[in-house]
């Protein structure tokens, strides 16, 4: 047995009396220090590398008797991967390892599929002293998928790597990920479910009711979007399966966002009308955020915590995103519809109420329909559809007749209220105008994030319904009554616009309007902003923030 090709002699000596009774492997283990592990001797002896007393030797567990001459040949650089430049995001540096944060879109170690452009490859690079360790994976003993972001800890040193790979195989590791999710799940939730290959798709795992690996997580829900189609999720796993976090959240019924390969199974077509998030989730939204481990040379506690990166802390505030719906009232003849116009010349989408019961009212319409059915032809014309000259008329003489009316039409309306805010939910502001809107019930809440209110003066309104819609004194006295006083109606509003009572006057307060719900939607924004900066800060201890800040270097 000779030195070939990239083969040196590592240790060539007598096994003194201590050897006695002790494994072949086991004292080359001792003799060639900490550059190497066990299992990598194990290899050397098995492939004929190792001899006793001048014959090759092949077998790790051969018992030595003291006095032997042994000798042993390996590869002193450990591997054969060529290092590469590139940027580490390093958060903590000592003699024994490293832990830094890995951005997604690299891959942790060389496989058949990416041999080269690793982490690997950048970390021989910056730590040469890797080199002496495993051929394929120095230093690493744990892995993140390539599209996960966040922290791994790399071993410098083989002891390192052993004692590290130990901890991670027997659970004392604590992990904490972030996941950005579709739907709503509960508040929390233990899955318990055992996984394996999936029977059919070999490079995917899955769930297994028979012969799966015990796997257990935990999350918590963080925040969820308004609307409940989005959640973000802190999840702990207790176990380390392959794939883990992405199999056991889809298993749920709540698949990662942007994976490809678990989701998003019934909620496919997600991202049809939301061309903004899908730019940013190219990947799995999954982020390994926290870490806790023991420190493999004298056991105090390491705690590392990682902020998620640009992507991931963006799609929230645009999954979020969705239209400001506005609701627009006031008293008969204080200059509502003006002000719509005003709005929409201004680009905001709008929606009338009484221009939705004039098509209700038209020949074949829903309301002309079920006013038929109602009241028989008292209230057709064979033209035009509802005759609303006669059911006004019926309506200001009997207010029980009035309130059928209201009872038959106003969910009507609504609906059709609620399909325009629909058409128009990735606009930034949409407006609906609805005279009884306080008195129909419908504020802020369900369907309105904000109510406005205008107002005019009483002579000024007066005006208006005699000499715009023709109304006598009478009628429009009638027609006032219906709605609530006033003072109470603007009472319910968030904002009161005061109309002057001429068109350049109320142009002007309608810019005013437009500018005041922009700073309203930007502080929404900031609000979010800032609750899920206190959702990052809060899930690290203070501990962890003096660990993974105190030593921060970036290689380049």
């Amino acid at each position: 047995m000779g030195e070939g090709e990239g083969l040196t002699k590592l240790y060539e000596g007598v096994a003194g009396p201590n050897a006695a009774g002790k494994r072949l492997d086991v004292f080359l283990g001792e003799q060639v220090g900490d550059g190497f592990s066990r299992g990598r001797v194990q290899e050397w002896i098995k492939i004929g590398l190792a001899s006793v007393d001048g014959k090759p030797w092949t077998k790790p567990s051969l018992r030595l008797r003291g006095g032997e001459n042994v000798c042993l040949l390996g590869r002193a650089e450990g591997n054969c991967l060529t290092p590469e430049q590139g940027d580490l995001a390093v958060l903590y540096r000592d003699d024994w390892l490293l832990v830094l944060n890995k951005p997604a879109g690299l891959t942790t170690h060389p496989a058949p599929s990416c041999p080269e452009g690793t982490l690997v490859h950048r970390l021989l690079h910056h730590f040469p002293e890797l080199a002496a360790l495993d051929s394929e994976r120095p230093g690493i003993v744990h892995r993140l998928d390539k599209d996960t972001s966040g922290l791994l800890v790399v071993a410098l040193t083989e002891r390192a790597r052993l004692a590290l790979a130990e901890d991670f195989a027997e659970r004392r590791v604590d992990k904490v990920y972030l996941a950005l999710v579709h739907g709503r799940p509960q508040d929390r939730g233990d899955i318990d479910l055992p996984m394996g290959r999936h029977p059919t798709h070999k490079t995917r795992m899955a769930v297994l009711k028979k012969g799966g690996r015990p796997a257990r997580s935990a999350y918590e829900m963080l925040w969820s979007s308004r609307d409940g189609c989005f959640s973000l999720l802190r999840v702990r796993i207790f176990t380390g399966r392959t794939h883990q976090i992405r199999v056991h959240l889809a298993a749920i019924g709540h698949p990662i966002i942007g994976d490809s390969v678990y989701g998003p199974g019934p909620f496919a077509g997600w991202d049809k009308d939301l061309p903004w998030a899908r730019l940013l989730a190219k990947r799995q939204m999954l982020h390994a955020h926290r870490l806790r481990l023991a420190h493999p040379a004298d056991g105090r506690e390491l705690v590392f915590v990682s902020t998620p990166p640009k992507d991931f802390r963006r799609l929230p505030l645009l999954l979020d995103r969705r239209v400001q719906r506005v609701g627009l009232t006031g008293m008969p003849g204080s200059g509502k519809s003006t002000l719509l116009r005003l709005l929409a010349e201004k680009n905001v989408p709008t929606f009338s109420a009484d221009k939705a019961v004039a098509e209700l009212y038209a020949p074949g319409g829903d309301g002309t329909a079920l006013l038929a059915r109602r009241f028989g032809e008292r209230f057709m014309t064979e033209a035009s559809g509802v005759n609303k000259r006669a059911l006004f008329q019926a309506m200001l003489e009997n207010s029980a007749l009035r309130r059928e009316v209201e009872e038959l039409v106003h969910p009507l309306v609504k609906h059709r209220m609620e399909l325009f805010f629909q058409a128009h939910q990735h606009e930034r502001l949409a407006v609906a105008e609805i005279p009884l809107l306080v008195e129909a019930g419908w504020e802020q809440g369900k369907e309105f994030d904000m109510v406005v209110g205008i107002a005019a003066p009483a002579y000024k309104r007066k005006e208006w319904l005699h000499t715009e819609r023709g109304l006598s004194e009478q009628a429009a006295a009638a027609l006032e009554s219906w709605q609530w006083p006033e003072e109470r109606k603007l009472s319910r509003c968030d904002l009161i616009v005061r109309n002057p009572g001429d068109l350049p006057g109320l142009r002007a307060e309608a810019g005013i309007l437009l500018a005041d719900l922009r700073q309203r939607r930007a502080r929404q924004v900031r609000e979010l902003m800032e609750r899920l900066d206190r959702l990052w800060r809060a899930s690290a201890s203070a501990q962890g923030r003096e660990e993974g800040t105190s030593s921060r270097d970036s290689f380049t």
